[in-house]
C-alpha cells in the first residue's frame, strides 16, 4: 500500500513574535549572534586581543543629525545588548587556531605566543564564533598594534581629559550625552595638537608611538568613540574600556569604581617595559590618585603626567597626588589650557 508521506505543519510565528520582530526592526536591534573585536596589542613574545559576543545588539548607527530626540534614541540604543555567555570563539593567527569562552558579560580575552612573531604596525585578526570543531560563519575583524621598542608610549584618560564631558556633574553629563553625538561633541581646545605631537616624540610620523585610551566608561560607547577619535584627528589607539552595561544601567555610565583602572594600566605598563610613558587625565575623578600610585609602581618607566584642571573642589586630594608625583622626580603639569601642556611637553623635551 502506497503511503503519502506527511509534510510537518508549517511554523506559524506567534502574535507577540511577529511583534518583538516588529519592534526590533524599528529600533535597528539585530537579534543574530554579533562578534566585536576591538584593537588589541602585541610586544616582542605575546600578543593580546579580546571583545564581545553578544546575541542582541544595535546596529551601527548611519546618520548623524542635531535633533535632540535622535541623539538620546541613539544613546540608549547601544545599551540594548544581551551578551551571548558562556559561548566558544577562536581565532585563527597565521595559520594556528585559538581558542576561549567568553565570560558571563560576554568579553573574550586571547593572550598567546606565536610561532613567529609578526613586525610592527597593525595586523588585522579575525575572531571566529564557535570552537575548533563547530566554527560558525559568525565573525568580527579586529587589528593587532604592534609598536616599535624603545619607544615612547601615552597613556590617556578619555572623558574631561580630551573629550569634553562633565564627568563630575551627573545632570551635566546626561544631557551631554543625550542630546549630542559623536560629531557633535568636542575636544578641548588644543589637545589635538597636543596628542598629536606626543604621537611623534622621539619617532617618525610612519612610527607612531602607541597610544592607549584607558577609561571608566563602558565598552557600549566603543563605536561612539571611535568615530569622534577619527572624526577630530585623534591619533589611533588601543581602547581598554569598562564592563558593558545594559539598558536598565545606562543611566550610570561612566559612573564605574575605578580600581579596575589600576590593573589595566598595569598590565600596558608590564607588556612593554623598554617604553617610557606619558600618562594624561584630569582632575574630576581618580586620575590623580591612580596616576600617583601608577608612578609609586612603575617610576622608571614614567616620563611625565599631566591632569587637566577641571574639578576644582577636588583641590586638596588632587595637590597631594601631584605631590606624591613630584617627590618621586617624574615631571606633573596641572594644567587648565592644552596650550599649558603643550608648553610643559617642550620644556621637559618631548616636543
Amino acid at each position: 500500500m502506497h503511503q503519502q508521506a506527511i509534510s510537518p505543519a508549517p511554523v506559524t510565528e506567534s502574535f507577540l513574535d511577529r511583534i518583538r520582530k516588529k519592534l526590533f526592526y524599528w529600533l535597528r536591534i539585530t537579534h543574530q549572534p554579533v562578534i566585536r573585536v576591538y584593537n588589541g596589542y602585541g610586544n616582542t613574545h605575546e600578543l593580546v586581543l579580546f571583545g564581545h559576543a553578544l546575541s542582541v545588539s544595535p546596529l551601527p548607527r548611519k546618520k548623524y543629525t542635531g535633533n535632540i530626540w535622535t541623539n538620546t534614541f541613539a544613546l540608549l540604543r547601544i545599551f540594548m545588548v544581551r551578551p551571548a555567555a558562556f559561548v566558544a570563539v577562536s581565532v585563527n593567527f597565521n595559520g594556528k587556531w585559538y581558542e576561549k569562552t567568553t565570560e558571563k558579560d560576554g568579553f573574550f580575552r586571547f593572550e598567546w605566543e606565536p610561532d613567529v612573531m609578526p613586525g610592527p604596525g597593525w595586523h588585522e585578526v579575525e575572531v571566529h564564533l564557535g570552537g575548533l570543531n563547530s566554527l560558525t560563519a559568525v565573525t568580527g575583524k579586529g587589528h593587532i598594534y604592534i609598536p616599535h621598542t624603545l619607544q615612547y608610549a601615552v597613556i590617556s584618560d578619555i572623558d574631561d581629559t580630551f573629550l569634553i564631558s562633565h564627568s563630575s556633574n551627573l545632570r551635566k553629563r546626561l544631557y551631554v550625552l543625550l542630546t549630542k553625538n559623536a560629531y557633535s561633541r568636542k575636544p578641548f581646545e588644543g589637545v589635538v595638537k597636543h596628542y598629536q605631537a606626543l604621537a611623534l616624540v622621539g619617532t617618525k610620523v610612519t612610527e607612531p608611538n602607541p597610544f592607549f585610551y584607558v577609561s571608566s566608561s563602558e565598552w557600549n560607547l566603543y563605536n561612539f568613540i571611535i568615530d569622534f577619535v577619527r572624526k577630530n584627528d585623534l591619533p589611533q589607539a588601543i581602547f581598554l574600556l569598562s564592563q558593558m552595561k545594559s539598558i536598565s544601567e545606562a543611566w550610570k555610565t561612566g559612573q564605574n569604581k575605578h580600581a579596575t583602572k589600576f590593573m589595566r594600566i598595569s598590565r600596558v605598563l608590564e607588556a612593554f617595559p623598554t617604553h617610557r610613558f606619558i600618562l594624561l587625565g584630569d582632575d574630576s575623578q581618580q586620575d590623580p590618585l591612580i596616576y600617583a600610585s601608577v608612578v609609586d609602581h612603575f617610576r622608571d618607566q614614567i616620563k611625565a603626567v599631566y591632569l587637566r584642571n577641571v574639578f576644582d573642589k577636588n583641590e586638596f586630594v588632587v595637590n597631594g597626588a601631584i605631590a606624591r608625583i613630584r617627590a618621586s622626580g617624574v615631571p606633573c603639569c596641572h594644567f587648565v589650557h592644552s596650550h599649558d601642556a603643550i608648553i610643559h611637553s617642550a620644556e621637559i623635551g618631548l616636543i
